[in-house]
């Protein structure tokens, strides 16, 4: 097995959804960032990195017309498709069991969300590639949303390295594809009450010349 899809599998298999340090019972910084520029029935959304957050819950509660969720771990994606079989509603939702750098053909998207995915991927040609495949699957004008740790944030996360990163750093992984919009720090506390910094960037994807 991939040892990336192992090491999320392990995670997901040993530890309850609520005993992550990245849990929350209200996935409110994501509906914050998304609600800065609205969302309608009629927006196609990608969540990078899924896991078993309750975005997925409040995206089909909104009735997004389609949802696609994607994680490496088969195991997280299996505790959010329980979730989401008792929510009454008609977005169409795909589940991709995948890393991200290895999307392709990338669906195309007027969002892509992204908490805490990106500062995983460390290598700057990684790094560069994730942008592209970004790119690729937003439509012109659509946005592209991303939290992860700020440069004063923890500096590993489930026993892995992380590249933190603030406005500056991600406007520039980003540059000529997409304009940034707004940026916004925030604490988040994890369920055992320590305070992590986190910096989130929406950005909106630039105009395609013909």
């Amino acid at each position: 097995m991939n040892p990336t899809r192992q090491h999320w599998n392990d995670v997901w298999s040993k530890k309850a959804h609520a005993e992550v340090s990245w849990y929350q019972a209200d996935p409110r910084s994501s509906l914050s960032s998304i609600d800065r520029f609205g969302m309608t029935d009629a927006d196609d959304v990608i969540d990078v990195g899924c896991g078993a957050s309750h975005l997925a819950d409040r995206l089909v509660e909104r009735k997004v017309r389609r949802l696609f969720l994607l994680d490496v771990s088969s195991v997280a994606l299996d505790a959010v498709r329980s979730r989401l079989v008792a929510i009454d509603s008609e977005t169409a939702v795909e589940y991709l069991a995948t890393d991200v750098l290895d999307l392709a053909p990338a669906p195309s998207v007027s969002l892509w969300h992204d908490r805490a995915v990106l500062h995983f991927i460390r290598d700057s040609d990684a790094r560069s590639r994730y942008a592209a495949i970004a790119a690729a699957a937003v439509r012109p004008g659509g946005h592209l949303v991303i939290g992860g740790f700020a440069p004063d944030g923890p500096l590993r996360c489930s026993d892995l390295d992380v590249e933190r990163a603030d406005e500056a750093d991600l406007s520039l992984l980003f540059e000529g594809c997409f304009d940034l919009e707004s940026s916004r720090r925030e604490s988040h506390e994890t369920p055992w009450g320590a305070a992590q910094s986190f910096h989130w960037c929406v950005f909106k994807r630039c105009q395609i010349d013909s």
